[in-house]
């Protein structure tokens, strides 16, 4: 337990903390690009407990963060926290990661909504870029272009963190141990 925490405010870290590493650092690969500087992610909820963390995180290991939030209240939050934010209720998140990137896109993406942002969500990944669903908010079901998977070497993946095995949350919780709870 975390010092100044009560238990009842430990126990809700594993679960936002647990699925961040282990979809946005472990499946995502958030790390260095090629040439050593720091891959860049976008979050979608930025502001859900989830969304907290994973911009938290990710800020906290030197990665530029971009979020979406649907007031600007909320993207105020997610500004606070490290993040540029977004509101997508007035922009467009695509058009925004652009011009924010300059035109570069951005390496990962933790999407939590999934439906028709998947197909969008895929124009602004770069090459070798990796979009990790953990929630299908927006809908199960999405039309893509698989060409731009193929050609730009893109990777798409989800996981579910309550499924897994104990030994798998153990190792996790190891993991986290190691290299977040330091932070």
């Amino acid at each position: 337990v975390p010092q100044g925490f009560t238990m009842i405010e430990a126990a809700a870290l594993p679960e936002n903390y647990f699925t961040v590493w282990s979809n946005v650092f472990d499946r995502g690969r958030l790390g260095l690009d090629s040439s050593g500087e720091p891959e860049a992610l976008l979050v979608q909820g930025g502001s859900s407990g989830i969304g907290v963390t994973a911009i938290q995180l990710a800020h906290a290991l030197g990665h530029p963060v971009f979020a979406t939030a649907g007031n600007e209240e909320k993207c105020a939050a997610c500004e606070k926290l490290g993040a540029r934010a977004i509101n997508y209720r007035t922009q467009d998140f695509v058009e925004e990661v652009r011009k924010y990137t300059h035109g570069r896109g951005v390496d990962v993406i933790l999407d939590m909504v999934a439906g028709d942002y998947a197909a969008r969500e895929l124009e602004i990944l770069r090459e070798d870029g990796r979009l990790v669903f953990i929630a299908t908010l927006g809908g199960k079901h999405a039309q893509i272009d698989v060409s731009v998977i193929m050609r730009r070497r893109l990777t798409l993946t989800g996981s579910t963190l309550r499924a897994r095995p104990l030994a798998f949350k153990a190792a996790l919780a190891r993991r986290l141990h190691e290299r977040v709870w330091p932070l």
